[in-house]
């Protein structure tokens, strides 16, 4: 990655230096002071400013993320393309190919585990957290209806029986679908118990 260090009296002007230097906008790019002092001048009647910035060209975290998914799909032996869209809270990275059964996993359970791995590493020693999605050939649309419609048909099970439901262990998201598709439901409860990767939702008679 590109970087210059410059010293100047202000992290301003410093910036404006690096900034020619790499013929970059700010926009481009990450500021790092490295350090800044105060000392006294001639006869200790002026004061004496400097800083030292680094400034580096942002990293394409899409590319990045884009990257390391390719990486382990070939590690699988999954022939496979990875489509990459970036939002603004997030970045969408979709794998398309044939025969990728195996790459989503019971109930989505290795798409899950793998969109995890990723962003762990995406995110490693970064302050700011980019959000990656993995998605298989638009599955996760499919999967939200379908988690919808589980949620609807327990809850339906519940305030006729009046027993609440376990469910089978989600991810954060989908376990959020759940809790938002029942939300405004006034005959039951929602809420999770257990540790990921094992929390489940229990629906519950309201109290």
């Amino acid at each position: 990655m590109q970087s210059v260090e410059v010293v100047a009296r202000t992290k301003e002007e410093a910036l404006d230096i690096a900034l020619k230097e790499l013929n970059a906008e700010e926009s481009q790019v990450d500021v790092e002071t490295v350090e800044e002092t105060t000392s006294k001048g001639l006869l200790g009647l002026l004061s004496v400013s400097k800083v030292k910035i680094r400034v580096s060209f942002k990293e394409d975290l899409a590319q990045k993320a884009a990257h390391l998914l390719r990486e382990i799909l070939v590690n699988m032996g999954v022939p496979a393309q990875v489509e990459v869209f970036k939002r603004s809270d997030h970045i969408t990275l979709n794998i398309n190919g044939e025969n990728l059964g195996k790459i989503i996993g019971r109930h989505g359970q290795t798409l899950n585990s793998l969109q995890y791995l990723l962003n762990l590493a995406i995110n490693k020693g970064r302050i700011d957290r980019e959000r990656v999605i993995v998605d298989v050939a638009g599955y996760r649309n499919k999967r939200e209806e379908n988690l919808k419609r589980l949620a609807m048909r327990s809850a339906e099970r519940v305030k006729r029986y009046g027993k609440k439901e376990i469910l089978y262990p989600m991810s954060p998201y989908e376990r959020r679908i759940i809790h938002l598709t029942l939300q405004n439901n006034n005959d039951i409860m929602t809420y999770s118990e257990g540790e990921d990767p094992h929390r489940r939702v229990i629906i519950s008679p309201q109290s």
